[in-house]
């Protein structure tokens, strides 16, 4: 009975002492905005904080303990995040990301050769209609392959890289397999690949970060009546 009265009563001493004394971090907000929040697995609000810790006795800080964050804490959850969380875009701006994606990849292979077939310019009106603006219509298509044509400082690889490099990390195999397959659909709505067709696809799968092969089987498969 002696010995485990003696834990007992350690224990207890223990107990207090850390209610007694702990470590306090006082938080202060830098700036805030929305991000997609990893533990709501949502889009949400929030506070950009950073920290000074101190030790806490009796209530009274005595002694500094260092600093804490920068974190990203969730208006919701309350989670506190690394400041990678803010690499990851929210639904909204995902969204946006894929309707500039269709829509420069519609152009790019446009561009390149067919549209002056009026089916090419269909199947090209209807992505763009798909991915988020209903209203599109085959005259505003027109005047930006005009803009596109006309200004020579624009580049379609480049505008590709810069629209789709950016979005390939947050999209499954199946996403990135869809976008080059709507380019795919706009090159044959008037015929067989042409030699620039062909070139704007390879690049378009390049961006995206997919293997030559994969991009000769999926254009081989959509060349492939179902």
């Amino acid at each position: 009975m002696g010995p485990s009265r003696d834990r007992r009563r350690r224990s207890v001493r223990l107990v207090s002492a850390v209610r007694l004394a702990g470590v306090r971090t006082s938080w202060r907000t830098l700036d805030d905005g929305d991000f997609f929040c990893p533990g709501c697995g949502g889009d949400r609000r929030f506070r950009r904080r950073t920290g000074r810790r101190r030790l806490v006795l009796l209530g009274v800080p005595v002694l500094p303990r260092g600093t804490a964050g920068p974190v990203l804490e969730c208006a919701v959850c309350r989670g506190h995040f690394g400041p990678e969380a803010l690499d990851h875009p929210t639904s909204d701006r995902l969204a946006a990301m894929l309707r500039h994606a269709v829509h420069t990849i519609v152009l790019a292979v446009l561009g390149a050769g067919g549209a002056e077939a009026g089916a090419a310019r269909e199947v090209a009106v209807e992505s763009v209609r798909a991915i988020g603006f209903p209203d599109f219509t085959e005259d505003q298509l027109l005047a930006l392959l005009l803009a596109v044509s006309a200004d020579s400082s624009v580049s379609m690889e480049i505008e590709l890289h810069e629209a789709l490099v950016p979005l390939a990390p947050h999209l499954a195999p199946g996403g990135r397999e869809s976008l080059l397959l709507r380019g795919a659909r706009v090159a044959l709505a008037d015929g067989l690949y042409g030699a620039g067709e062909r070139e704007v696809l390879a690049s378009v799968g390049r961006s995206l970060g997919m293997d030559a092969e994969d991009v000769d089987r999926l254009l081989a498969a959509a060349r492939t009546p179902s």
